[in-house]
């Protein structure tokens, strides 16, 4: 039996992504079995034995192995990252077995892991498996996180103090202060697991990529020519710009169970009834929390606008610390909102509670635009669906994604935040008002579309995108 081994972080959105890979590898390479494992995450941030049970039902060739679970308390720790930082390392032992047991009965092709998974390349090397990392961001994200180890080495102070500028020339100018918040304090381990899962990729046989040539030319060109690594290799593994691969059935009965069910039906059921392109969309992300005080202030902000909006709303986050962890109740939207604003916005505004089928919304007809958290999904979501943005980011990578989208890319506008990340009803209001009435966001509706386009193309027989996956294949011939 030919394998292909895919190894995701835990979380169902690290899963969905590598089923994404699997499906695309098997839709040019029928043969391959798609083996992947499986670590369940020591708190409920919404199960994936619905998705994982549908996965199987339709595409028998994917199958799934569950690793062994291990104990750990959420309470415990401050951040997501730093659980999943033990997590993976004592789950390496289990990989290790797994790994060892497929190869036994099985020609393993490749492993291919995500950013997070890099102990897992000593297990490839010693069973003698090429491992390829999938990067679930764009083009300019890697390049940037190649070069974290070295400016790591030339720099002693916490990131969080510098407003320096770091310039590379195949990327817009970018404040050392906006990278991922975990890495913005030294001497924690959750910033050297970071900096460790940086080092790694350039240890890899190559780099997947979900990304389109055309989106981050400069990028994919440094990146393909033997893009420098200081104090490093000589030059970047290949790269391998498959995207965008989304999932499209995303939302369709994936939520978590029949009320999810209901509430995208109700999305969609009121977007029919609404103009062509005259609604906004908010959604921020799973984890794309925000305050009560700040869920007033956009509610404001979206009333006074008077364009039509769908919003999604989500809890604001909880003291108890293990809120960031887990899936939450649906909000009271009640007594989050100001009194009467459902009444007074129900014949323009359609208020969600917790999730929307965020695809199938973007694809609609009547949305003319998307105020997001610069998730890279998303982002690719509304390119695919030629959605102009407004860029709000919330976490990870997301501040240098709306550097990208804004200044390079220019299919998106800023929102403007105060220094404690505080967003008024004003900005609210005038960046919702200019995405869909003004030049610029009509400008930013253009270049969108265009490349909409282009990720189409990209992917059609002769796309570049195309291109790229046959090469990938041809290592694993």
């Amino acid at each position: 039996m030919e394998a292909i081994v895919l190894y995701p972080s835990p979380g169902m959105g690290h899963l969905i992504s590598m089923v994404e890979v699997g499906k695309l590898l098997l839709t040019h390479h029928p043969s391959f079995t798609i083996i992947i494992l499986i670590t369940t995450p020591p708190f409920n941030a919404g199960s994936t034995a619905s998705y994982i049970a549908a996965v199987s039902a339709t595409t028998t060739s994917i199958s799934f192995h569950q690793l062994p679970i291990i104990s750990l308390d959420p309470a415990a720790y401050d951040s997501v990252e730093a659980l999943m930082r033990d997590l993976i390392h004592l789950n390496n032992v289990h990989a290790d077995a797994s790994l060892t047991a497929i190869s036994l009965t099985s020609t393993v092709h490749s492993l291919i892991i995500d950013l997070f998974c890099y102990p897992a390349l000593e297990i490839a090397a010693k069973l003698n498996i090429p491992a390829y990392y999938f990067f679930t961001s764009g083009a300019s994200c890697l390049a940037l996180y190649l070069h974290m180890p070295s400016i790591h080495r030339n720099t002693t102070e916490n990131f969080k103090n510098l407003n320096t500028l770091f310039h590379l020339p195949c990327l817009p100018p970018i404040p050392l202060n906006h990278l991922p918040e975990p890495m913005l304090i030294r001497d924690t381990t959750v910033y050297d697991f970071l900096i460790n899962c940086t080092t790694h990729l350039a240890k890899s046989a190559g780099i997947i990529i979900n990304t389109f040539e055309t989106l981050e030319p400069k990028a994919v060109k440094a990146l393909s020519k033997g893009f420098s690594i200081p104090d490093g290799p000589n030059q970047t593994p290949p790269v391998f710009c498959i995207g965008p691969l989304i999932d499209t059935n995303k939302g369709r009965s994936k939520g978590n169970g029949d009320d999810d069910d209901d509430k995208g039906i109700e999305c969609l059921k009121w977007l029919d009834s609404q103009p062509s392109q005259s609604v906004v969309f908010l959604c921020f992300g799973s984890m794309g929390l925000f305050s009560k005080k700040q869920l007033m202030e956009i509610a404001v902000g979206l009333e006074k606008s008077g364009q039509r909006f769908l919003w999604v709303v989500r809890n604001p986050p909880s003291i108890n610390k293990n809120q960031g962890f887990t899936a939450g109740p649906d909000p009271a939207l009640d007594s989050l909102l100001p009194e009467g604003f459902l009444d007074r916005t129900s014949d323009r505004g359609l208020v969600v509670k917790a999730w929307a089928p965020q695809v199938e919304v973007l694809n609609h007809d009547s949305v003319g635009g998307f105020l997001t958290h610069c998730g890279w999904n998303s982002v690719l979501e509304s390119i695919c669906a030629g959605v102009p943005m407004v860029a709000w980011p919330l976490y990870a990578e997301q501040k240098f994604n709306k550097i990208l989208l804004v200044e390079e890319l220019k299919l998106a506008m800023p929102v403007n935040e105060s220094e404690s990340g505080f967003v008024s009803a004003e900005e609210v209001e005038k960046r919702v008002r200019e995405l869909m009435e003004s030049k610029e966001g009509n400008s930013l509706r253009n270049r969108t579309m265009a490349k909409r386009k282009e990720a189409v193309a990209a992917l059609r027989e002769g796309g570049p995108s195309r291109a790229a996956l046959a090469q990938l294949l041809k290592c694993w011939a």
